[in-house]
């Protein structure tokens, strides 16, 4: 969608922030690969880890990032289930209510 002067993104600052939210974001992936990269090279020595059913053996480092990153996406999707689902949820009905004409809290939210 395009406005007088450009792409409505574009208008009133709005491009600034976007590319300032670009150079965060490649200096938050740059970090992370690195300390990826250097907890890998400092921890290369093999481990073994007995589950249940079957063995691994696997570098440390390896062990080390595959269990942080399987925290992060089990503490990322607790939060979406118990924090952002309900919210979105609420916010439906809400609307639901609001475009039957019960309600006129969200007539300034556009949905």
């Amino acid at each position: 969608m395009k406005g007088a002067s450009g792409p409505v993104w574009m208008e009133s600052g709005a491009g600034r922030e976007f590319g300032l939210y670009r150079i965060i974001f490649i200096i938050v992936i740059t970090v992370a690969v690195a300390m990826g990269l250097l907890v890998g090279a400092l921890n290369s020595e093999m481990v073994s880890i007995d589950l249940l059913w079957f063995s691994l053996e696997w570098p440390l480092g390896l062990l080390v990032l595959s269990a942080l990153s399987a925290g992060l996406f089990l503490g990322l999707g607790l939060a979406w289930v118990f924090t952002i689902l309900p919210l979105r949820l609420r916010l439906r009905k809400l609307r639901n209510q609001s475009q039957s004409g019960s309600s006129g809290v969200l007539n300034n939210i556009n949905g």
